[in-house]
């Protein structure tokens, strides 16, 4: 046996390049890639922000925008925009906020925000992403839990594998299991001297779902955990003043971190989290993607107490969406379609097929009905689903769901029929 090497080393494998890796495996959503280029993925949507706009040199109905409240065309919104960056340009203030980059009107804006979603304080954000990331990183160590459900955004997900301590996912809104994990954590947490972070979402931006934050509340005496909720769908959708899912739910004294974007209903860029005045001290001072970062340029800003503003004192803005949403959600319930479990204005269109099926499917909408909307395929939902996901707006009208559902009816019948299972996926003109 002499001279014979390990078994190691034997069968070690052959060492492969970084890059080579990284091509040879394109990740879950890169295997879809060989799909035409700017159509599926990253298609573009050119013109001003209404709900018909160019795709691909034609005019489409879209409803693929989430300009919930239709403020990102709104004159006054147009202007305050023009007038704030003539007035300031994108540069200004350079610097992190904690360096050089703080103003008067950032912190005006934390304080119209704070007042508007009844917290004691809020922190401005850059980015949704990368803020809820970082809030998470800030908020707990090794010896914490975190408890969080199981549809998730990715922005969540994310932080939570930055954790270094115990995570546990409970099923989707299923209160049954949020307690088993809560048992779990706490027992751990009592072991560490350490606490537990709940994570949910106001509203799930996929199905379209609320979270169910009173039946989560109820849990904390108990369990003794904080509340961090994302309600980015939320914000300017939900409540009666439109401040969120916790005032849909009457629950917002007990949701200890609310946060939401500006990329939604606010139709703009930033984020926001608010909560007691103590706790957003020190996110201001441990929150890294704020602090090694640039501030929101005041343009921004200026941009973001308009629409506030205009969130806060234009109630028809949010009756609008509404009336949109029930003349589509309604009509396609009455028209035999599954659209899951919706609470809120995101609506999903479910229907059963393959990938090939949904590339299909979607460009038969386009091309043959000049109608966009997103299509979803695994791994974001379930294999065998294919998923057109609506976000109705407040500047869409009557007219333009009747048209969609009668699109639909005309999708549902050839998907039923297998037609788009038989057809190969055509190429597209590339001059078109």
């Amino acid at each position: 046996m002499e001279g014979i090497p390990p078994l190691f080393l034997r069968f070690k494998s052959k060492k492969l390049d970084l890059f080579d890796k990284l091509i040879t495996d394109m990740g879950p959503l890169g295997r879809h890639s060989y799909l035409p280029e700017d159509y599926f993925m990253f298609p573009k949507l050119e013109g001003e922000i209404k709900p018909r706009m160019k795709f691909q040199g034609r005019e489409m109905l879209t409803w693929s925008l989430n300009n919930y409240l239709g403020l990102a065309n709104h004159p006054e919104v147009r202007k305050a925009d023009r007038e704030a960056a003539e007035k300031y340009g994108l540069a200004y203030p350079m610097g992190a906020r904690m360096m050089s980059g703080n103003t008067v009107e950032h912190i005006k804006l934390e304080k119209m925000l704070a007042d508007f979603i009844k917290r004691e304080s809020v922190m401005l954000l850059n980015y949704g992403y990368q803020g809820v990331l970082s809030i998470i990183d800030a908020l707990v160590d090794r010896k914490d839990v975190i408890v969080y459900d199981a549809e998730s955004h990715a922005c969540i997900v994310d932080g939570v594998r930055l954790h270094l301590g115990k995570r546990f996912i409970f099923q989707h809104n299923n209160i049954e299991d949020l307690q088993k994990k809560l048992h779990n954590a706490k027992k751990i947490a009592d072991e560490t001297g350490g606490g537990i972070l709940v994570i949910t979402e106001g509203v799930f931006g996929m199905s379209g779902s609320m979270g169910n934050l009173k039946d989560i509340v109820k849990l904390k005496k108990k369990f003794g955990f904080r509340l961090l909720v994302d309600d980015a769908h939320g914000f300017g959708t939900m409540g009666p003043t439109g401040a969120g899912t916790d005032e849909e739910q009457g629950v917002q004294a007990d949701c200890d971190l609310y946060f939401s974007t500006f990329a939604k209903s606010m139709a703009g860029i930033g984020a926001f989290v608010g909560g007691d005045e103590k706790v957003i001290k020190y996110l201001r001072f441990n929150t890294r993607s704020q602090i090694f970062a640039k501030s929101l340029p005041m343009s921004f800003v200026l941009g973001m107490q308009k629409r506030l503003e205009l969130l806060k004192t234009n109630p028809e803005l949010k009756n609008n969406l509404w009336k949109i949403v029930r003349a589509l959600q309604d009509g396609l319930k009455k028209e035999g379609f599954n659209i899951g479990s919706t609470q809120s204005p995101v609506t999903p269109v479910l229907f059963k097929g393959g990938t090939g099926e949904a590339a299909n499917a979607a460009m038969d909408v386009r091309e043959n009905f000049n109608l966009f909307c997103s299509v979803v395929i695994y791994p974001v939902v379930p294999k065998g689903v294919i998923m057109f996901r609506m976000i109705p707006t407040a500047v869409h009208t009557l007219e333009d769901v009747d048209e969609t559902i009668k699109v639909f009816a005309e999708v549902k019948k050839k998907l039923d029929d297998g037609v788009y299972r038989r057809m190969e996926l055509i190429e597209l003109e590339s001059d078109r």
